[in-house]
């Protein structure tokens, strides 16, 4: 079970997801900005999504639970289907993670939305207590949403 099917679990309707090795999960949709989220980013991005709402910004969420094998048809159908910036969240860094697994995908398939990512720097990071770590390095719910707005 991964960190979404735990997290949940108990929750009647809104989020009716199961875990399938190499599918990805649309859990809202929106018009404004596609996030692809795995882990407890996905949870993170959920987050993002209700915050910006208050600033009339539709955001979707679109759960990866893996990235090999990557639901390369999903993907593709959600980036097309809307012209809107696509935000690859991960807790993980820059290099070899979900956002190159995408951006690879974009590429191979001639499709070039507005692509950014929010994941950890390539670089030897800090210790310290994780809502700290993860306000400097752009991974918590405030920061995420200050850089969403930032790009639109």
């Amino acid at each position: 079970m991964d960190v979404l099917s735990n997290r949940y679990a108990n929750w009647p309707g809104e989020y009716d997801y199961k875990f399938e090795l190499g599918k990805a999960k649309l859990l809202r949709d929106g018009k404004d900005v596609l996030v692809i989220a795995s882990g407890f980013m996905t949870m993170r991005a959920l987050e993002v999504a209700d915050q910006l709402r208050a600033d009339n910004v539709d955001v979707a969420v679109l759960h990866v639970p893996t990235i090999k094998p990557l639901d390369d048809a999903t993907i593709l159908a959600q980036v097309k289907r809307l012209d809107r910036v696509v935000v690859v969240a991960e807790n993980h860094s820059v290099i070899g993670g979900l956002g190159e697994a995408t951006a690879s995908l974009l590429l191979r398939a001639g499709v070039a939305p507005t692509f950014r990512q929010i994941a950890l720097p390539d670089a030897f990071l800090d210790a310290g207590a994780l809502p700290t770590l993860h306000d400097r390095y752009g991974i918590s719910t405030d920061a995420m949403a200050r850089r969403i707005r930032s790009w639109l």
